[in-house]
């Protein structure tokens, strides 16, 4: 589909608050809805941005809108505040941009949150995945493995961190950690912290300060939705303090670039630590890194799925236990390829034989040494 079917702007509904880009939201295959001031409205359809005949009738009404969702969940902004970022009630992703800082009038970004819970199967029929991939990420989560998720934007992580989340047990407490609640976990007990901007008082509370408070909340699981500061290094102190199979994302190009990053976000803590010393925490903290990529043709795949495995002299290593390998594309234009096992064995087998926990059926064949060990 090259376009999303025709939509007459309908005037602006004070109840759902989002005026003429509301049947824009109700569309299932819009993903993204970018808002380019009184004058365009673009969307993203399989992957490809599509201008739409709706408009605004004015940058005036376009901000009764915004106002109207940052103050749904207690955010605000104005020419002293003029980024913002916020989400709606099904969770999708929200951004405004508002002058001085947006030049030709406000702009607003919404990605949407896909409807009802994922799924592996979801992703692999979507072809994001293969079966035994995921077979492994399950493996990993149930063996309680620290995951670092990273990807460029869009790519998504955010997706991917919510189907691994459904891997977890029921019985264990988890406590999520977000700039804005996107994440929609299926476990009942779970623990959601939001970060705050400045408020009238001028008091933020921000990322850092809520992975320490979660510290004190008893977690058995900590899911940060994305570091991009200085809370990088309290999430690794957490996860080397007995909060194994902890989740985080992260943007970066590639795996090793995620390293590279997190040693930046690490040293913005302000403590003047060695390189080395950041290393050897990076390693002792995360045990597999899922990396995604969105491919030129709007698909969103797992591209790499690495495990760290140590320090020679002071460079991290990995091992590659999954990649996506390209052999072309269809006449469609799609990229085509497939999952391919790199054949490492990996070192969170042993974690699940050492626990007595089973090998899931999906990767059995492909590690034959690995016999299930009783649940």
């Amino acid at each position: 589909m090259s376009s999303p079917p025709p939509v007459q702007p309908p005037p602006v509904d004070a109840n759902s608050g989002l005026g003429v880009i509301a049947p824009l939201l109700a569309n299932p295959e819009i993903t993204e809805i970018m808002v380019m001031g009184a004058r365009d409205v673009y969307v993203e359809v399989d992957g490809k941005l599509v201008l739409t005949p709706i408009r605004f009738a004015s940058d005036e009404e376009l901000m009764v809108v915004i106002r109207s969702i940052v103050e749904s969940v207690g955010r605000r902004v104005d020419a002293e505040n003029p980024l913002c970022d916020a989400r709606l009630a099904d969770g999708s992703r929200v951004h405004v941009a508002i002058p001085p800082v947006a030049v030709d009038g406000p702009l607003l970004n919404i990605r949407k949150f896909a409807r009802g819970p994922l799924a592996m199967e979801d992703l692999v029929r979507l072809g994001s995945c293969s079966e035994n991939a995921f077979g492994f990420l399950r493996a990993c989560v149930v063996a309680r493995a620290n995951i670092l998720v990273s990807g460029g934007a869009g790519s998504g992580k955010t997706t991917l961190l919510n189907v691994l989340s459904g891997y977890i047990s029921n019985d264990e407490r988890i406590v999520t950690i977000e700039d804005a609640a996107e994440l929609r976990l299926r476990q009942r007990h779970v623990a959601r912290l939001e970060s705050r901007p400045a408020a009238s008082d001028g008091k933020a509370i921000g990322m850092r300060e809520l992975v320490a408070s979660s510290l004190r909340m008893r977690p058995d699981r900590l899911i940060v939705g994305e570091v991009r500061g200085a809370e990088a290094l309290d999430m690794l102190q957490a996860m080397n303090t007995g909060h194994d199979g902890s989740m985080t994302t992260l943007h970066a190009n590639k795996p090793r670039d995620a390293l590279a990053r997190i040693e930046t976000l690490v040293l913005m803590a302000g403590f003047d630590l060695p390189v080395r010393a950041i290393r050897a925490q990076i390693v002792s903290a995360i045990n597999v890194i899922v990396h995604l990529e969105r491919l030129p043709d709007g698909s969103r795949k797992v591209t790499q799925i690495s495990e760290l495995v140590g320090m020679e002299d002071d460079t991290i290593t990995m091992q590659d236990v999954f990649r996506f390998a390209r052999s072309g594309h269809d006449a469609n234009g799609r990229v085509t390829g497939r999952f391919v096992a790199t054949g490492i064995r990996p070192r969170i087998l042993e974690r699940m034989l050492e626990i007595g926990l089973e090998i899931p059926p999906e990767i059995q064949p492909l590690f034959p040494g690995a016999v299930a060990g009783a649940q």
